[in-house]
């Protein structure tokens, strides 16, 4: 799960897997599978940043290995 806070505060705990689409409107809308939206206020980018976490952790992902880092 990723916690998100939405316009008033409130916290709120999304499942990763079921995020279909993140919007960069003044703020950022998070719309679900299941249609479900969600007005938040992190950016898009940290956002996406806490998917590719959690996708990495359960493995359907693999860590990008940066042009420097290669030998």
């Amino acid at each position: 799960m990723i916690r998100v806070t939405r316009l008033k505060g409130s916290e709120l705990w999304l499942n990763p897997l079921l995020v279909e689409t993140i919007e960069a409107t003044p703020d950022t809308v998070i719309t679900m599978a299941n249609g479900h939206k969600y007005v938040v206020v992190e950016d898009p980018g940290v956002i996406t940043s806490k998917l590719i976490d959690i996708y990495r952790q359960i493995g359907l992902t693999r860590a990008v290995v940066q042009q420097e880092d290669r030998p």
